[in-house]
């Protein structure tokens, strides 16, 4: 597949999970992609040329032949069907697939006061010094639990093998112990070797520029 056919918008930051998660999505389908920046906090995003682009005006967004299509999971599940014969991104089994889409949906509609107190910026660019509020211990809580319970028997990952999935529970908790916050050192180890696979690095060594201290 040519590069010019598959491009993937995404915040110049280079810090939204989303994006992450769309960008880690094509590298382990090894698909050849050209990675386009927007300007999300000069709201580029808004002006024409992008909102012809993106339904939505949302990042990220793939391009594939004059196709555009934003929300990183649903991004996963074109790229899956687009091309069945590299690594599948979803589990096999309808059970097991229906289950990480279930995950992936509830990694974006719930823990809203997770993501407000610990951007993913953080990820990046170091800790913040506020304590959790109860309100996010307590998301906090589910989250482990869910995670806890998706993960049973010591599994190495969600599904028995891989999926983008993963990537999305990694970078929820990873939120949590890269500030330092206390998170179940069962649930440490996993976040540690999500971001050891080569998609996640290939991602990190991006080069960002911290944001300007206020």
């Amino acid at each position: 597949m040519e590069s010019t056919k598959l491009k993937l918008y995404v915040g110049a930051d280079f810090v939204s999970a989303f994006a992450m998660s769309a960008f880690v999505a094509l590298k382990e389908k090894q698909l050849s992609f050209d990675l386009v920046t927007v300007d999300l906090k000069g709201r580029e995003n808004y002006l024409k040329p992008y909102h012809d682009v993106s339904l939505t005006c949302k990042i990220p967004t793939l391009v594939h032949e004059g196709f555009a299509l934003s929300e990183s999971s649903a991004i996963a599940e074109y790229l899956d069907e687009l091309s069945p014969g590299h690594k599948k991104l979803f589990p096999l089994d309808i059970k097991q697939r229906a289950r990480a889409r279930q995950l992936q949906a509830w990694l974006r509609s719930d823990l809203l006061v997770i993501r407000k107190e610990r951007p993913a910026d953080l990820i990046y660019f170091g800790k913040k010094d506020n304590p959790l509020s109860d309100e996010a211990l307590a998301a906090a809580d589910r989250l482990f639990f869910v995670a806890d319970r998706l993960l049973e028997g010591g599994a190495e990952h969600l599904f028995g093998d891989w999926s983008i999935a993963d990537t999305d529970l990694a970078i929820m908790l990873n939120r949590l112990v890269a500030n330092g916050d206390q998170v179940p050192a069962r649930l440490t180890a996993y976040v540690r070797r999500q971001w050891d696979r080569d998609s996640v690095r290939a991602w990190m060594d991006i080069e960002r520029a911290a944001p300007a201290i206020q």
